[in-house]
Formats: structure tokens, C-alpha cells, sequence
């Protein structure tokens, strides 16, 4: 296994964290701030999700394509996350109040939830050029298949790490109603990090492409590349399905603890959930390599199924911290193996332009898929609750069982993908 200098951990460690804080407050905070400030419909949470989805992947396609023209990532990533911090900060702005003054005409409710929207997706594309465009290829060109499951493994823990961080020392601004500052202190981060990473970063030696930009632009989806690389699309179809299972659930995690388990110290039982499932994740990940990232999804995936069974029954903090413990240490796993397996087969040639194909698969589609599949259960349970004389919808533990049945289809593209690997043996 080749060994990665400490510089090159050191920018995968801060990149990826800090890109992951961002990350943990679009998918996880606006979702509680438009919930619990604006509306508590779930069709706006489940339209934010989807429209930001479709901004990321559309903005990945295009920043990937348009690095490897180039041949430059740090450009791309230290300008990006320069802006992606003002506009995570911009969110402070936003209320009812502030909607009525400046919108007076319309209805104050439906405009700030637009305006959520809207603004989600503007801050989605300063972090998907930044992050899931330039980060992520330069992640793929500067390491290789005998170090990518012990990196993957490692990145894997990153989002669960924010959020424990987010979860234990700020948490509590937001169930104050403080988010200006909530907003303010990791806008002002991200943005730091992007400063920072200019003498930091080492950029990656990219070959610039001569063909026209258009034609790289629209390469992965030409029925030719998709018939070369068959290995390729078919582990992110598998990353698709899983990504879908966990969008069921995932929007409506921190709404589902406080409105119907109704715990008030959340933040402990995620903070145990997510320290024990990183220490899960380093520890089986460094067997991914060894055993072969495909022979891993399976058993990964199992784990993760349990665990979204154990949530559908369990209720109690203790009995809840376990169950989740065990399911997002499968989520952990699956995700880093999978990960490790796209960058495996993703030519060298096209790395920033596959980023967006990626996208598709592991982002677009399940954040539309998924939330719309999760809003329906919850509207179809028929657990609400009056606040003020409105009636609110209260996500219910059906969304962990659907999750699950979602999770089972990934058995497919894998069972395709295994007998791939047997036949090639056999040549």
C-alpha cells in the first residue's frame, strides 16, 4: 500500500470536515430551521432536498468538466469554499418576519419557504464546485487502488464527526432559535478553510483535455462510455439504491427524535451513536482493501438493515442510541466501500467529468427519490399534532421500514457486479 504524505492527509482531514460541517447544516439544519421557523409541511422539506440535489449534480457535471479542461483543481476549491461560507452565513436572514417586509404583497409562510429553497440551492452550488466537483477528483487523482478503502474508510467518518461536533457543542443555539449565529460561526469556517487550503492545497497533475468542451461535458452519458465502463454504472446504480434508502430516512432524523420519541437530550444520543459508529467504521474499514471492496458491501449492507429494523421498534434513548449505532455503522461501511469501488473504476482520464455522473447517481436521484418517499409515509400515518391551532405533521418509525425495504434492491446491481468479477477471473 503506497503511503500518503501527512500534508495530503492533512488536506483530506480539513477539506473534508469542514466541507462536511456544510454539508451536515444543508441536509440536516435547514430541514429543522424550515421546519421548526417557517413551516412544518414535509413537501418543502422534500422540495428543498430535491431541488438542491438537481442544482449539485448539474453544477458537479459542469465544475468536474470544466477542472479537467483545465487541468486545475485548487482553483476551483479554494474559490469555492471562500463563497460557500458567506452564503451558508446568508441564512441568518431569512425568517417570516424579514419575508412579510420584504415581499408584503405575498403570503409571508410560502415566501420565506421559497426563499429557503432558493437560497439552499445557491449555497449547493458553491459547495458542489468546491466539494463534490474539484475535492472529489482531486481525492481520485492522488490516490490509487491500494489506498483508496483506508482513505474512503476515512472520509467515511467525516460527515458523522461533523455532525457529532455540530450536534454536541452547537446544538443547543438552535433549540434557543439563535441561528443567525448558528449559521454565522460555520459560514465563517468554511470560508477560513478556503483561505487556508491556498497555501495548504498541492494542486493535483491534471492532463488538460483539446476536445470540445460540450463533447466532455456529455461524455458519461454517451451509450459507448456506458458500454465501456459497464463496472462503473453498475456500482452506482448499487450507490444509488442505498443513497435512496438512506434519504427516506435521513431528512427527517433530528424532527423524528424531537416530535415523537420526544427526547429532549437528542444531541447525547446522536453524539454516542456517531462516536461509536466512527470507531466501527476505522476499524472494519481498514478491511476493506484486504477482503475486497465488493465481498465488503454485502455483510456492510446487512448490518445497516438491521439496524433500520432494530429503529422501527426500538423507542427508549438507551435501546435508540444501540439501534442507531449499528445502522449508521452499516451506512459508514457501505459508503466507503462503494465509494472506494467508483474511484476504482472511474477512467483517469475523465475523473472531473465523472464527478458529475456520480452525482446523478449518488445524489440527484435518491435526494428526489428518497425525501418523497419518506413525506408520503409520514403523511400517510396520521400522527399529528395541534401547536397553536395548526395541525403538524410528526414523522413516525414507518420511515425506517421503508428505508429498509429500499435498502433490499441493492442486491441486484451487486448480484451483476459479482458474476462481472467471476467471469473476468475466469478469462
Amino acid at each position: 500500500m503506497e503511503k500518503l504524505s501527512k500534508r495530503l492527509w492533512a488536506s483530506f482531514l480539513l477539506l473534508g470536515l469542514m466541507g462536511q460541517f456544510a454539508w451536515t447544516i444543508e441536509n440536516m439544519y435547514f430541514n429543522v430551521f424550515l421546519y421548526n421557523t417557517i413551516s412544518t409541511d414535509p413537501s418543502y422539506i422534500a422540495a428543498m432536498v430535491a431541488a438542491s440535489a438537481v442544482v449539485a449534480t448539474l453544477t458537479t457535471l459542469l465544475m468536474g468538466s470544466l477542472s479537467d479542461r483545465v487541468g486545475k483543481r485548487k482553483a476551483f476549491i479554494c474559490s469555492g469554499y471562500i463563497v460557500w461560507g458567506f452564503s451558508t452565513m446568508a441564512f441568518g436572514l431569512i425568517s417570516v418576519q424579514n419575508a412579510a417586509a420584504w415581499f408584503p404583497a405575498l403570503n409571508a409562510v410560502t415566501t420565506a419557504a421559497i426563499m429557503v429553497v432558493v437560497m439552499d440551492c445557491v449555497m449547493t452550488f458553491f459547495g458542489s464546485t468546491a466539494n463534490d466537483a474539484a475535492f472529489n477528483a482531486f481525492v481520485t487523482d492522488v490516490t490509487n487502488d491500494k489506498n483508496r478503502g483506508k482513505v474512503e474508510s476515512v472520509l467515511a467518518v467525516l460527515p458523522l464527526l461533523s455532525m457529532l461536533i455540530i450536534f454536541g457543542g452547537f446544538d443547543a443555539l438552535t433549540q434557543q432559535g439563535r441561528w443567525s449565529l448558528f449559521f454565522g460561526i460555520f459560514g465563517c469556517l468554511v470560508t477560513l478553510t478556503g483561505i487556508v487550503a491556498l497555501f495548504l492545497l498541492k494542486d493535483s497533475h491534471v492532463e488538460t483535455k483539446n476536445e470540445p468542451f460540450g463533447k466532455n461535458l456529455i461524455a458519461g452519458f454517451r451509450p459507448a462510455v456506458i458500454r465501456e465502463n459497464p463496472n462503473l454504472y453498475l456500482t452506482l446504480t448499487a450507490f444509488c439504491l442505498f443513497s435512496c434508502a438512506v434519504q427516506v430516512f435521513f431528512p427527517y432524523l433530528i424532527i423524528y427524535m424531537q416530535t415523537y420519541l420526544e427526547i429532549a437530550n437528542y444531541a447525547i444520543v446522536l453524539g454516542v451513536v456517531l462516536i461509536l459508529a466512527s470507531i466501527v467504521s476505522v476499524v472494519f474499514g481498514r478491511f476493506i482493501d484486504k477482503v475486497g471492496k465488493l465481498n465488503f458491501v454485502p455483510p456492510a449492507a446487512v448490518v445497516m438493515f438491521a439496524g433500520l429494523i432494530g429503529m422501527f421498534f426500538v423507542r427508549k434513548p438507551v435501546s435508540v442510541a444501540i439501534a442507531g449505532t449499528v445502522m449508521m455503522g452499516g451506512y459508514m461501511l457501505v459508503t466507503a466501500a462503494l465509494s472506494a469501488t467508483i474511484r476504482d473504476f472511474t477512467p483517469t482520464d475523465r475523473v472531473g467529468q465523472f464527478q458529475g455522473i456520480r452525482m446523478i447517481f449518488a445524489v440527484m436521484l435518491p435526494m428526489i427519490i428518497g425525501p418523497w418517499i419518506g413525506a408520503a409515509v409520514i403523511k400517510n400515518s396520521g400522527t399529528t399534532y395541534v401547536d397553536l391551532g395548526t395541525v403538524k405533521n410528526v414523522p413516525t418509525p414507518a420511515i425506517f421500514l421503508a428505508a429498509a425495504i429500499v435498502l433490499l434492491t441493492i442486491a441486484v446491481p451487486l448480484v451483476f457486479l459479482k458474476r462481472r468479477e467471476k467471469q473476468a477471473k475466469l478469462r
